[in-house]
């Protein structure tokens, strides 16, 4: 089984770094998931961002951090999520128990 990589983001300045690790770590036939908070969810507007939802095996975003950066959780859902993955920090302890690397950018 391939390996898998967890990224959680909480800083608005790597967009380029998620990309460039996601890019890596699937054409090694790694599983990946990120995970947004805090400031991290100000990324969601970054023009990247819906590649990288197409390109990651699973992407979601803290709901209340996403509010507390000023945006509706409930109507701003950003492009190519759905309302499920406008989430809790719940999933952050999903990287940290299931998945085999773990990076914070």
């Amino acid at each position: 089984m391939a390996k898998s990589l967890g990224i959680f983001v909480t800083n608005d300045k790597n967009m380029n770094h998620i990309m460039g690790l996601t890019k890596a770590a699937k054409s090694k036939g790694s599983k990946v998931k990120v995970f947004f908070s805090w400031k991290g969810t100000l990324l969601a507007k970054d023009p990247q961002f819906g590649d990288l939802v197409k390109l990651a095996d699973e992407v979601s975003i803290c709901a209340d951090s996403y509010k507390k950066m000023g945006y509706d959780p409930l109507t701003d859902i950003p492009e190519g999520l759905t309302d499920k993955e406008m989430s809790t920090q719940a999933q952050h302890g999903m990287i940290i128990d299931d998945y085999d690397c773990y990076v914070t950018l």
